[in-house]
């Protein structure tokens, strides 16, 4: 495997791995001192839920780029809308919400990208390959 098609398929999976922890972060508000030790693990859990989930997404794209791919850029796109309403309802602020979204969701639509690029690079590696073996027996 060449130095650039070992990046393109590399890059993906450390951002994603990378994003997953900071949305990951998020989920420490759910430790405060007016809740017993219980209810704070409880809600821990609940807030690492999505974390959970595009971890699923992540094994996924790691066995099949292209759905993977796919699955990024929808999660990325589909909950843009929602984290900028959410976010806007909270500060009044148009740019300060779209660069929310812009952290939050950015990264997975980039991974998405960059997971159906590899797929591409090595469909296309291994039609190149296959062509070379039957013209050269």
């Amino acid at each position: 495997m060449k130095v650039r098609s070992k990046i393109i398929h590399w890059l993906p999976r450390v951002i994603c791995i990378l994003a997953i922890l900071f949305i990951s972060m998020f989920a420490l508000d759910a430790f405060n001192h007016e809740k017993t030790i219980w209810q704070q693990i409880g809600d821990f859990l609940m807030h690492l839920i999505p974390s959970f989930i595009l971890i699923v997404f992540l094994i996924i794209a790691w066995k099949r780029e292209f759905i993977g791919g796919v699955l990024f850029i929808l999660i990325g796109l589909g909950f843009s809308p929602f984290i900028f309403l959410h976010n806007y309802n909270m500060n009044q602020s148009v740019w300060v919400s779209l660069m929310i979204v812009l952290i939050i969701t950015v990264p997975f639509i980039i991974v998405g990208i960059l997971f159906i690029v590899s797929h591409r690079m090595k469909k296309k590696n291994l039609s190149s390959s296959n062509k070379n073996h039957q013209t050269n027996p």
